[in-house]
């Protein structure tokens, strides 16, 4: 449980929940509107890495027939979310402190689990060094001057600086802008792709949906499955951008009275809106990068690749609205690429602060202390990121290795939102058979699957 204070921070804390910010939950669609964010933060995240690069890269090589894995793969997650984001109202906890108290065995301070997240990280860093990557290709491209090498060392810079500085509502804004941005000139183009030689027929769309996955595919759809929608990852960040939202504030400390459950029953619907609005976003700006891929690069056999990535993309845009396009793809793609890397920096300085406090690197209640070790965070993970594109330079290599360990990370996902479900939840907020249906499938799918891949390595 989170330890006890002996007395009241003076800077509210919102890992500290206490009785100061109970907050009645918005009982109107406006009021429940005013209250969303963090889901909307993830889906800046989402759309980054995984939509860009793995799905269009899933559609240039497999053309329409593996649709089925990207539609599945941002619907089946999002239950697990659910439970992650209830999790945190009901108790307060961030997620490493609720991954330290999982059974099993501890080594040191930490709980195994959070041991096996560490090691999984090592592979998570070669995916936001793709991500630096395609942020400095882009800037290349639009900045021939400048050499990619040294928009990935400014663009590592100025993320750096931005997380810094900022808190919870830069990201929140920040993400939310380049998240528009992209979203709508892509969709737009899949609008005006239905004019050009490339247009997608129903024909192409049902061949998608006949769950068939060709071998030479299994690759990069177990990656684009793990990188895109909801991944690992991003349901484990959830937690903390509920918790800076102010959720489990607004709902206090678990108290077993009528108060606190009609409370947290009503910040959990906020939760639940939060999640299903950013899923109906990510899923339409996937489904729509893939159907480009497949349309346009597939068709002309061309996967992107290497420093020809971001190249090799623009196609999707100038192929369906004119040469001129390319512009608006460099913008779009620096938006949802920045995003990644901008909410990722955000994201990782908070969760491995939790989980070096969980170790017993230092405190992480002690908010001061706390915001000195994500000052440094913010400069030092970034700093690796880059270093590991400069030295590696395959960005869609680098991404599709970091969405492959996040199929095996979302198996921990999995068992620990059943523990939370089963054994912490408390049943006054315990849903109904229909939504446990839901959850066992999601859940048994996503272990099929992941198992299926390691199989397929090992």
């Amino acid at each position: 449980m989170q330890p006890a204070t002996t007395q009241i921070t003076p800077v509210p804390d919102p890992y500290r929940i206490t009785t100061l910010q109970i907050k009645e939950p918005p009982t109107t669609f406006s009021g429940i509107l005013q209250h969303l964010g963090p889901g909307l933060v993830l889906s800046a995240a989402v759309v980054g890495s995984g939509e860009l690069i793995a799905t269009t890269a899933l559609g240039a090589k497999a053309g329409f027939i593996t649709f089925w894995v990207i539609i599945v793969s941002c619907l089946v997650k999002v239950v697990l979310q659910l439970e992650f984001g209830k999790h945190v109202i009901h108790s307060g906890e961030s997620t490493m402190l609720s991954l330290n108290g999982l059974p099993g065995p501890k080594f040191g301070q930490a709980n195994w689990s959070i041991w096996l997240w560490l090691f999984i990280q090592l592979f998570k860093l070669l995916q936001l060094g793709g991500i630096v990557g395609g942020v400095a290709i882009t800037l290349s491209m639009a900045v021939p001057q400048i050499n990619a090498s040294w928009w990935a060392v400014i663009a590592t810079l100025i993320t750096s600086f931005l997380i810094y500085k900022g808190y919870y509502r830069i990201v929140e804004r920040g993400s939310i802008l380049m998240l528009a941005v992209f979203s709508l000139t892509t969709l737009a183009c899949v609008f005006f792709l239905q004019y050009t030689s490339y247009a997608i027929r129903w024909d192409d769309v049902q061949s998608g949906l006949q769950f068939r996955l060709p071998p030479g595919t299994v690759g990069v759809a177990i990656a684009a499955f793990g990188i895109t929608g909801v991944g690992g990852d991003e349901i484990m960040y959830y937690n903390y951008w509920c918790l800076e939202k102010g959720y489990a504030a607004f709902t206090g400390p678990r108290q077993d009275n009528p108060e606190w459950q009609r409370r947290a029953k009503g910040w959990i619907r906020v939760m639940y809106v939060d999640t299903l609005l950013a899923m109906v976003i990510y899923t339409l700006v996937t489904a729509a990068f893939y159907l480009l891929g497949a349309a346009v690069l597939h068709r002309q056999g061309a996967v992107p690749e290497g420093y020809q990535m971001v190249e090799t993309l623009s196609q999707m845009y100038t192929k369906t609205l004119g040469p001129w396009a390319e512009w608006v793809f460099l913008v779009g793609a620096l938006a949802v690429l920045y995003s990644t890397l901008f909410t990722a920096a955000a994201s990782w300085t908070r969760i491995f602060s939790d989980a070096f406090g969980q170790i017993g690197l230092f405190n992480f209640y002690d908010l001061p202390l706390r915001k000195k070790v994500m000052g440094l965070m913010a400069w030092t993970f970034p700093a690796v990121w880059c270093v590991l594109f400069l030295f590696i330079r395959l960005p869609v290599l680098m991404v599709l290795i970091g969405g492959f360990v996040t199929s095996i990370l979302l198996l921990l996902v999995v068992y620990a939102a059943v523990y939370f479900r089963f054994n912490r939840l408390p049943g006054s907020l315990r849903p109904g058979f229909g939504y446990d249906v839901v959850f066992w499938i999601s859940s048994v799918s996503i272990v099929l699957l992941g198992i299926y891949g390691i199989m397929q390595v090992f």
